[in-house]
């Protein structure tokens, strides 16, 4: 038949249909029509063009991908959008209260040299992130610990570790202060 997609032996294959998702993104509402098998990370980057979510390896090892869903760092190239659906994602163009400022996090990487080439930082920051809402004073244990699915090519980690420290000293300063 035209224009479909035939299996080898002649078989023919159907079409999947695309489900419609209402997603949550950095606190903006989104709907969405995917294939059941899509990833939160290409949805993220090439529906919704947020493309500070990298995507390295693919395969939920280099943690350039790491976002938020509910609260929780989660591998975006592995989730599925459909399980996004109904929950709270934030990326890192959501890490911030505004799109004008900083978070003490982006602020404490630039001061303390923790990026480089930036393919990773986004990653980085999301996963930071996580550890802060639930660790808020780490120790530099906690923090390798907390960092160890994230891979840098450039830094060494020394300086993202510093940076890291550096704004969860800021945030326990700061009054109220939340990852």
């Amino acid at each position: 038949m035209r224009g479909k997609a035939s299996e080898p032996g002649g078989q023919k294959t159907l079409p999947v249909a695309k489900r419609v998702l209402e997603l949550t993104v950095n606190g903006d509402r989104y709907e969405v029509a995917v294939e059941p098998w899509t990833s939160l990370a290409q949805v993220l980057r090439d529906e919704l063009r947020l493309t500070g979510t990298k995507v390295g390896c693919n395969e939920g090892d280099c943690g350039a991908c790491t976002v938020l869903v509910d609260g929780r760092s989660v591998s975006s190239c592995l989730y599925l959008a459909v399980e996004a659906e109904g929950r709270d994602v934030t990326t890192i163009e959501g890490l911030a209260e505004t799109p004008d400022t900083l978070h003490p996090l982006q602020e404490a990487f630039i001061e303390h040299g923790g990026l480089q080439c930036g393919f990773c930082t986004g990653g980085m920051l999301m996963s930071s992130a996580f550890l802060l809402s639930h660790t808020p004073e780490p120790d530099e244990g906690e923090i390798r610990r907390g960092l160890s699915g994230n891979l840098c090519r450039c830094t060494g980690y020394n300086k993202i570790v510093e940076s890291v420290d550096a704004a969860a000293k800021r945030l326990a300063a700061d009054e109220g202060g939340t990852a």
